[in-house]
């Protein structure tokens, strides 16, 4: 494996190794509880959103996408902020979303989780896919880390960057206010993102959905650069990871 698949995110926390992992529920799907997880819990529950397919040639990584350090990583951090982490191999990412979110909230046997209660987290190429699941409904709260938005007219930013990488950008033509109102959203800019137009696309998304008055939170590491969380490691960095997981914690638990 190269070594952005099996890099962890700079922030460690006590217990992220005694996590509870269920790997391969439905044949796709692990699953991360808190270390104290009572099997009669139905606790909430964090999707880790995919936007590119496992199986997409030419191939990125020799991984799937939930074996890779960052999304194990921040699932363990997830889980023990007390909610169930959710990561998936996927073939067909919107497809597959769809149908894990119904898994989720609909099979009387998903172990230990609360339907009522998912939220969504996802960076970079991901995001589009996790936005186009938050405005289809049923999503408690999502948090979106320096990623691909909406391209806001005139700009096709992100629908130029989904043809380049090869995510999936099922948002395309809609709008913010397509996004539900009373959902919480947190989005995390990286001042020195490196990918052209990210940040203008985001900032444009931020703009439109003040003025659409949506329960937005924005955090700006202003010295970041794209995957900070991955690989710039200061106490800056830290300390948002940090903010994330409360953001979490107090919207979808």
């Amino acid at each position: 494996m190269s070594d952005i698949t099996t890099k962890a995110v700079v922030y460690r926390a006590p217990g992220m190794d005694q996590v509870k992992i269920r790997r391969d529920v439905e044949s796709t799907i692990d699953l991360y509880y808190p270390p104290n997880a009572k099997d009669e819990q139905r606790l909430p529950a964090v999707v880790i959103v995919a936007g590119y397919s496992d199986f997409r040639e030419p191939a990125y990584f020799n991984c799937k996408f939930k074996e890779m350090g960052w999304v194990d990583s921040w699932a363990r951090l997830i889980a023990i902020s007390g909610m169930v982490a959710v990561t998936y191999s996927t073939r067909e990412p919107v497809a597959d979303l769809r149908a894990l979110l119904d898994f989720l909230r609909l099979k009387p046997g998903t172990p230990g989780i609360d339907g009522d209660r998912i939220g969504l987290f996802a960076g970079s190429g991901n995001v589009p896919n996790a936005l186009a699941a938050l405005m289809d409904g049923g999503i408690k709260a999502a948090a979106f880390c320096n990623g691909y938005t909406l391209d806001c007219d005139p700009s096709t930013v992100v629908a130029d960057a989904a043809r380049t990488y090869g995510f999936v950008n099922p948002a395309a033509g809609r709008a913010v206010e397509d996004l539900p109102k009373n959902v919480p959203l947190l989005l995390v800019r990286a001042g020195q993102d490196q990918f052209a137009g990210l940040n203008g696309a985001m900032d444009r998304f931020i703009a439109n959905a003040l003025a659409s008055n949506l329960p937005i939170t924005v955090i700006n590491h202003a010295s970041g650069p794209h995957a900070f969380d991955l690989f710039d490691e200061t106490e800056t960095s830290r300390r948002i990871i940090r903010q994330v997981l409360a953001f979490l914690i107090a919207n979808v638990g």
